[in-house]
């Protein structure tokens, strides 16, 4: 089944669309291999995890301080549990 390309053309940017449309002029090896590549470039880390991992480290300190100096408001489980009960059985 041949597809014109059109169907995949409506969210994408002038620059994308144009792109597609050489795209579709290469051979279908050629077209897996561009296909694999793109994916293979989704998998890649989009941010270095050293600097992910110091960002979560810093939000953990930063709740730890507000609990430890009373800013931040606890709610005791059997609480919780109970207000998702109740919104799970009366669709709340």
């Amino acid at each position: 089944m041949k597809s014109s390309g059109k169907q995949y053309t409506n969210r994408m940017t002038q620059e994308a669309t144009e792109l597609l449309k050489k795209a579709l002029t290469l051979s279908p090896e050629e077209r897996a291999q561009l296909v694999d590549s793109l994916l293979e470039s989704l998998d890649e880390p989009r941010e270095d995890p050293g600097v992910v991992e110091a960002a979560w480290n810093d939000e953990i300190r930063r709740r730890i301080d507000e609990l430890d100096s009373g800013k931040a408001k606890t709610v005791p489980w059997e609480d919780v549990r109970r207000r998702a009960s109740a919104k799970l059985t009366d669709g709340r």
